[in-house]
């Protein structure tokens, strides 16, 4: 009998989270990152208290609705070592990244100021990506494809505003001015 009683809740929390995290993603695709929590929570159906059950803070919400395309995003982070030339594996992953921080307007923001604070839900990640970010750049740099100045903090801060420019123009033009943003690391300042 008890485990009757324990099953119940967690289908009904199950079921309130997916609605929460459902809703999230459409107001995030609407308003932005900055949505309304207690909003979302009204979209869900559930009361504002069982959003923050489940997700504490607004960081533990985006990490929840971004935990598959983290996977999806340091699969390819991992594979383009293999496939690709150093420099077009980097061009490929900072793409990449700038089209998975678009996801959401004001995403990119959050992505930066996670990546400094061990205690953001999405610490962790950027921590991930990072790596990432830094191997391939290492790679690319010791090829002789980079120019030696480049940081990695360079590539991240570049990769974020090449996600915020998607916001801000059509999606052509936000290519065309992540290509620019990439000749500028090329040694030699040669361009495609």
């Amino acid at each position: 009998m008890s485990g009757t009683g324990t099953r119940r809740p967690r289908a009904d929390a199950q079921r309130n989270r997916e609605r929460i995290l459902a809703a999230a993603d459409g107001a995030f695709r609407e308003q932005g990152t900055g949505a309304s929590l207690e909003g979302i929570a009204r979209q869900a159906g559930v009361a504002v208290g069982t959003l923050y059950g489940h997700f504490p803070n607004r960081r533990a919400l985006c990490a929840a609705l971004l935990r598959e395309r983290h996977t999806a995003l340091f699969e390819l982070g991992g594979e383009l070592p293999e496939r690709e030339s150093p420099l077009p594996a980097l061009e490929k992953w900072m793409g990449a990244v700038a089209l998975h921080a678009a996801a959401y307007r004001g995403l990119a923001a959050l992505l930066m100021e996670s990546l400094d604070d061990q205690a953001s839900e999405l610490h962790e990640a950027c921590g991930r990506m990072a790596a990432i970010t830094e191997g391939l750049l290492t790679a690319a740099r010791e090829a002789g494809m980079v120019r030696s100045e480049v940081t990695a903090a360079d590539v991240h801060t570049l990769m974020n505003a090449a996600a915020w420019m998607r916001e801000q123009v059509p999606e052509e033009s936000a290519e065309h001015l992540l290509g620019l943003l990439i000749n500028g690391l090329r040694s030699g300042g040669e361009s495609r």
